[in-house]
């Protein structure tokens, strides 16, 4: 009876042990399978990610309604419309120069350079035509014609002019003397509200020229023509409002 009960202790212990490493095997198949399907999985998932399309960003596109011009007509209009509204600022800075220069007292070959003399039987020349202009002492024009005979024309001609502070004296035969008096603070005064009407004149032709090229051009509404041209007027404005502002600044110092 002993050696029974022994033998079947044995046998239980074998089974029981076989039973033990069979799972442990079982366990150890299954997790070395699942290792392999994820290491499988995670070299496809690499794989695709390498080969996978990229998607362009529409955050950065531009609407059709913000486009630049792209309408040939549109942009032949719009470049003749920006050389006429450069045209009137560019006329608007070179008079604010001759302003400026008036306001700060100095004499300066330019400031009566253009003025025009009318001689008999002749067509109108400006004095830079008819004579060499010098400066004496920053203050002082001396002007001294080619030809005697014009003088009393030239004489007249500055004193017609309009310029504040020109009046000529006559040296000798063939040479006027204009003293150039340091301008007062109305003087100066006086400059800059002449800047601020030509201002005014030549906004009034920016908005003109932005009018007619929009009758002409036909644009739709809320079109991106409009969106540009209207830019392109604004700007001009401001270039000639910027002018205007620094001649102030200019008159304001001057003394």
């Amino acid at each position: 009876m002993l050696s029974q009960l022994l033998l079947r202790n044995t046998r239980l212990s074998l089974v029981r042990a076989t039973s033990r490493s069979s799972t442990t095997q079982l366990s150890s198949s299954i997790l070395h399978n699942r290792l392999q399907h994820e290491l499988h999985r995670t070299h496809h998932r690499g794989y695709a990610s390498k080969n996978k399309v990229k998607v362009k960003s529409t955050s950065t596109l531009v609407p059709g309604s913000k486009q630049p011009i792209t309408d040939p007509a549109a942009q032949q209009e719009y470049t003749k419309a920006d050389k006429a509204m450069a045209a009137s600022v560019a006329w608007f800075k070179k008079e604010c120069a001759a302003l400026e220069t008036r306001a700060s007292g100095y004499a300066r070959p330019g400031m009566i350079s253009t003025v025009r003399v009318k001689i008999p039987e002749q067509p109108d020349m400006r004095l830079e035509e008819l004579a060499t202009i010098g400066v004496r002492d920053g203050t002082t024009f001396l002007v001294t014609l080619y030809d005697p005979q014009n003088i009393k024309h030239v004489e007249s001609a500055l004193y017609d002019s309009g310029i504040p502070g020109v009046v000529p004296h006559r040296q000798d035969s063939r040479t006027i003397k204009i003293p150039m008096p340091r301008p007062t603070v109305q003087a100066r005064l006086e400059i800059f509200a002449s800047a601020k009407k030509q201002a005014e004149d030549i906004r009034v032709q920016i908005r003109k020229q932005h009018t007619a090229s929009l009758k002409r051009g036909k644009f739709e509404k809320h079109s991106i023509e409009l969106e540009e041209f209207q830019k392109l007027t604004d700007r001009h404005i401001q270039e000639a409002d910027k002018i205007l502002a620094d001649l102030q600044k200019a008159t304001a110092s001057s003394k």
